[in-house]
């Protein structure tokens, strides 16, 4: 069909009638490009994003592990620091223990000390004491022999005087 305006002549099929070859043309180009498209950009394109759900996948079960390890380390650490401060605990307690018992032996050592220091002063004063009776029954002795020797003067003999003394210091002697 041909128009005629103003001098041309314009085809109907030119300015927009479909034609079917180039309709069947436009429709095997579409289908081979997407052909094309499904072989070498389609399916690599599916297989890439597939690897990298995957990886996604794997490295969000390799996170959740790590997380669960971490929580069971971090327990596990609690734990270990409860005992730990209970061990603390126990050595403190065993030392207050071991020096109230250390404090409680050394009192005793000291007062067992005191108590023999207490004895063996009693006993040097018990020797001395009898050292000085001993030195004052000489005194005494001497002193009665130079009284008795002034009073009787020239009627005792040496032995006689001897003999008196020797009576009188058992006699003191006995009377201790």
């Amino acid at each position: 069909m041909q128009l005629l305006t103003d001098g041309l002549v314009i085809q109907a099929a030119d300015i927009g009638g479909l034609n079917g070859g180039d309709m069947l043309f436009a429709i095997a180009s579409f289908v081979a490009l997407l052909a094309l498209l499904k072989k070498f950009a389609w399916g690599p394109l599916m297989n890439k994003m597939e690897e990298r759900e995957n990886y996604i996948a794997n490295e969000i079960d390799t996170a959740e592990k790590n997380r669960a390890d971490a929580e069971k380390a971090a327990q596990q650490a609690n734990e270990q620091l409860k005992a730990t401060r209970q061990e603390a605990q126990q050595i403190i307690e065993d030392a207050k223990k071991a020096a109230t018992q250390q404090e409680k032996a050394i009192i005793d050592a000291a007062n067992e000390a005191a108590v023999r220091l207490k004895k063996s002063a009693e006993e040097d004063i018990a020797r001395e004491k009898e050292k000085a009776v001993e030195a004052l029954q000489a005194q005494v002795a001497t002193l009665s022999v130079q009284i008795a020797t002034k009073v009787i003067e020239k009627e005792i003999s040496a032995e006689d005087q001897e003999q008196l003394i020797s009576e009188y210091i058992k006699e003191i002697g006995e009377e201790r």
